[in-house]
């Protein structure tokens, strides 16, 4: 049996939402087929007040072993270093949480705002929010650079706003049956299986990519979306394209811009009108463009691209 608590900071609950419909494994077949006890989850959970304190407390001394802490939303700091902006079970939840995760054998992140702080942490950050081992790109977050768990790891993120529902299951699943030595971190911890490619990786649009022909609207099945749309695809970790949502779609098979939310600086731009759904440009080429490339080579490659544009690639190739 493996014991999961499961802790929501300052949050939306999107990453509870995505979890309870997960599909490979669904959240049944953790309990049913892979041994795994939900101790506690704000959705979930049946205990209250004293009860529900008396168990948090039971884990920190260990009275109740803690295998996989999961931690949804920001560590809200505020105000001055207090965290009473987010009480939870008469404390600070910032001070449960510090507890909580020295007794716990793994700690898993999950979401942009548990990962890197999210949108809560964007300047000028009021909440005073904080991922638990990021803050944004920056290394440290709440628990500290240093911070190691029962097992001797960092914490696991799984980003995402929200995160893939299978890829928490998964990950959950690996820790349960003791497999989790054979998936590899980054250098944001992220684990290497969901977050090695990037999300252009199985895009339906990638030939219309190669040629660089553009979509100028949300929804059109034709063409690609980085162009003109702010399409972050081609630098975004994340396999969207490959594990679908709910096993049909992802954001740019149903037309919609990848926008990055996997990366430790999402939001972009800091959400300034005009910049989240338009490509900013330098001198006609994307500011932002596909890593390992040079700018002067990527913009040869589109002049010449685009003048070897088939005539096919305007036309709905989606169409029965």
């Amino acid at each position: 049996m493996t014991n999961v608590l499961w802790l929501q900071g300052g949050a939306c609950s999107g990453n509870t939402i995505s979890f309870l419909n997960a599909e490979e494994p669904t959240v049944c077949d953790l309990i049913a087929d892979f041994g795994i006890k939900v101790l506690w989850h704000p959705s979930l959970g049946l205990e209250l007040g004293d009860n529900l304190q008396a168990l948090l407390r039971d884990c920190i001394s260990g009275k109740i072993p803690l295998d996989i802490l999961v931690f949804e939303g920001t560590v809200v700091n505020a105000p001055n270093g207090t965290g009473h902006w987010n009480r939870f079970a008469d404390r600070p939840m910032k001070d449960w949480l510090l507890d909580l995760s020295k007794a716990a054998k793994f700690v898993v992140a999950v979401g942009d705002c548990a990962t890197w702080g999210g949108i809560p942490a964007t300047a000028p950050n009021p909440s005073q929010s904080q991922g638990l081992q990021f803050l944004k790109r920056q290394k440290g977050g709440f628990l500290g650079t240093e911070y190691r768990s029962q097992a001797g790891l960092p914490v696991i993120n799984i980003p995402g706003c929200p995160a893939h529902p299978d890829w928490i299951s998964q990950i959950l699943v690996a820790i349960a049956t003791g497999r989790l030595n054979d998936v590899t971190l980054d250098e944001f911890n992220r684990p290497q299986t969901f977050f090695k490619s990037f999300t252009q990786t199985g895009c339906t649009r990638n030939v219309h990519f190669a040629y660089k022909a553009s979509v100028a609207e949300f929804g059109q099945r034709k063409g690609c979306l980085f162009y003109d749309l702010g399409c972050r695809g081609p630098m975004t970790h994340s396999s969207c394209n490959r594990i679908l949502w709910n096993r049909v779609s992802s954001k740019t098979r149903a037309g919609m811009p990848c926008l990055g939310c996997t990366e430790p600086e999402f939001p972009f731009y800091d959400l300034e009108p005009g910049t989240v759904f338009k490509t900013q440009t330098l001198m006609g080429v994307p500011k932002d463009i596909p890593p390992g490339m040079k700018r002067q080579d990527y913009a040869f490659l589109t002049v010449v691209a685009k003048n070897m544009v088939p005539t096919w690639a305007e036309e709905d190739i989606f169409t029965v």
